[in-house]
């Protein structure tokens, strides 16, 4: 029998799916988060119960793949429609024959692009974040990643920002990361884009997205000027985050 397979979501809980594949011997037609579920007439839907330590025994199995198993988490966190499928494929071909590289194989190729997709997120996520200073002394930046990639850019903000507070929340997914100085921890509130303007920022915050600003453009040369070029390398997605995009 075919079987459908609904998970919470978590990265844990995709793990804990494939280890019941391979415990129950089971054929997967589908493996989806719970949110997206929707029952089908030719396969029955298994609910899949997080478990730490079956999930923790499928990533130690891969260890010896290092870089695909990186490729496994990050093509995850793309949380694109049916991804999921294609990683347990990719997962069951790897540990059958141990050709890691082989795209040749349609489900390694996909893992492998899907990650490269995600990579792009998240270098432009850590170029394009913007902070502002709030008078808790914390700095804020919200964003909207079109992947998961918070997990992803923690540890570049917390080298980078290691003798500040901040908050970056992802306004799409309702989460956040918090440095406290120490560690990085996920967080979330009762937040969205329509009340960011509530936050009670310092009152010499706008002062400093003035001054970026006014530097931003007495730095650009206006004959040099190529838009085409510059939306390739910052596309206008990401004008929200930047200051010097802001009017003024």
């Amino acid at each position: 029998m075919q079987h459908q397979l609904v998970y919470d979501g978590s990265f844990d809980g995709f793990l804990t799916a494939v280890f019941m594949v391979y415990e129950e011997r089971l054929e997967v037609v589908s493996l989806t988060p719970e949110a997206y579920f929707q029952a089908g007439f030719f396969a029955e839907g298994i609910t899949v119960i997080t478990d730490s330590v079956k999930a923790n025994r499928v990533w130690k199995g891969l260890s010896k793949y290092a870089k695909f198993r990186s490729d496994v988490y990050w093509s995850f966190l793309s949380e694109i429609e049916g991804n999921e499928l294609v990683l347990l494929k990719a997962i069951q071909y790897v540990l059958a024959t141990s050709r890691v590289a082989d795209y040749g194989h349609p489900q390694i190729l996909r893992t492998a692009q899907v990650r490269k997709m995600v990579g792009r997120e998240k270098h432009r996520m850590e170029a394009f974040i913007r902070f502002q200073l709030t008078k808790d002394a914390i700095y804020f930046a919200h964003v909207e990643p079109d992947f998961n990639v918070l997990p992803l850019i923690a540890t570049h903000f917390k080298n980078r920002y290691a003798d500040q507070a901040w908050i970056i929340y992802d306004l799409k997914r309702s989460y956040g990361l918090y440095y406290d100085l120490h560690d990085v921890v996920p967080m979330q509130m009762d937040f969205n884009e329509k009340n960011f303007k509530k936050i009670d920022f310092t009152e010499n915050e706008p002062d400093y997205s003035a001054l970026w600003r006014n530097y931003f453009k007495s730095t650009t040369i206006k004959s040099r000027i190529n838009l085409k070029l510059h939306t390739q390398h910052v596309p206008k997605r990401y004008w929200k985050y930047l200051n010097e995009k802001a009017p003024d």
